[in-house]
């Protein structure tokens, strides 16, 4: 019999470990597909670790309902390898993107095409095993996407990093019209929405980052300016490049974060808070009325922008982002390096490469 590796999670706050265990049989509408990439997420951190970080020494604990070993990775591409009976037209060797954020199907946020919000998903990586593996099984071919003529690791990417950027720049494209855009973080989804907000909007975009090697690559990537939001004079340089940003996209999503992005925001502005990293913020009431200012949440995105991002990638409007592929049984060591702020772009593991090469997609 066939056998499928993984670097599983076997413990909430240890390494991963690797597990060999028979290649799943496709039942069913199930496709399984043989991954040839696995993006590395910062959310697997707050699996791996068990909780998120709700501030005030507040943990919200995610390790409930979730049989160990298990496999994290949700950014998916490869081939399919077998099909079940009701797979339909599912064709064997076709190269596909996988649609993570799967739901229930049945409840009213799936029932609008919102499975991404789904209250019982079945996100693979989060809530069901993913792609740090040699192999996934994805239940229905309707999460299974064309990529071509993209590389397979930009591919993988634009499942979370790609579509999670998309749907939160979709949701300022109104103050996108009336001026410049400042994203909070160039980690790997930071530099996923500069690349997208450079596709979407006319006016330059702007980026906030504590990392100097991280505005760095963003200045090189097409930010007309970055900002250092440690600096005590990083508020002033901001409202004098830009009378006030139109919206702000948090990919940090912290207390000193939000705390700036609420800070720079014009009125009638909108923040936008994508970041999981944790913390509580204090916000004054009024300010919300005085400024006539929006915060809004973005958690991935939908079925239906998966397939827009990707349409977006192939049009050739997106500047590169850098990617780097790594060997499976690099995941925790990729995943360290995640923790420790040592990644410039993304990283994605590749179970049938060789290590350490360098990509530009």
């Amino acid at each position: 019999m066939a056998a499928m590796l993984r670097q599983s999670l076997v413990a909430y706050g240890a390494p991963l470990c690797e597990t060999i265990v028979p290649v799943p049989e496709p039942t069913g509408t199930e496709v399984l597909v043989r991954i040839s990439r696995c993006g590395v997420c910062h959310s697997d951190l707050h699996i791996q670790d068990g909780h998120f970080d709700m501030g005030g020494g507040r943990k919200l604990d995610v390790s409930a309902g979730r049989a160990l070993p298990f496999t994290l990775g949700h950014e998916i591409a490869g081939t399919i390898e077998a099909v079940g009976p009701q797979a339909g037209d599912a064709v064997l060797g076709r190269a596909v993107a996988v649609y993570p954020w799967i739901g229930c199907g049945a409840c009213a946020a799936c029932q609008q095409g919102d499975e991404n919000i789904c209250a019982a998903p079945r996100h693979l990586g989060t809530s069901v095993d993913g792609g740090f593996a040699t192999h996934v099984l994805v239940p229905h071919p309707r999460y299974l996407l064309d990529y071509a003529p993209l590389a397979p690791a930009l591919a993988a990417a634009m499942m979370c990093s790609g579509l999670t950027a998309y749907s939160a720049l979709r949701k300022l494209e109104r103050q996108a019209e009336r001026g410049p855009i400042l994203l909070i973080g160039a980690g790997g989804v930071g530099l996923m929405g500069l690349a997208i907000a450079q596709a979407l909007f006319e006016r330059p975009t702007l980026v906030a980052d504590i990392d100097p090697a991280k505005r760095d690559a963003a200045l090189a990537a097409g930010a007309a300016a970055a900002f250092d939001p440690a600096d005590p004079g990083a508020r002033k340089a901001v409202l004098a490049a830009s009378g006030g940003v139109a919206g702000v996209c948090d990919f940090v999503g912290t207390e000193a974060s939000l705390g700036f992005a609420t800070g720079v925001v014009a009125k009638g502005g909108k923040v936008v808070v994508v970041g999981l990293i944790g913390g509580a913020i204090t916000l004054p009431v009024p300010l919300l009325p005085l400024k006539a200012m929006a915060l809004e949440g973005s958690f991935v995105g939908t079925l239906a922008e998966a397939r827009a991002v990707l349409d977006l990638a192939r049009s050739g409007r997106m500047p590169a982002i850098p990617i780097r592929e790594r060997p499976l049984v690099a995941a925790q060591q990729a995943l360290d390096d995640l923790r420790q702020g040592r990644v410039v772009g993304r990283t994605v593991l590749a179970p049938e490469t060789e290590s350490g090469q360098q990509v530009t997609a």
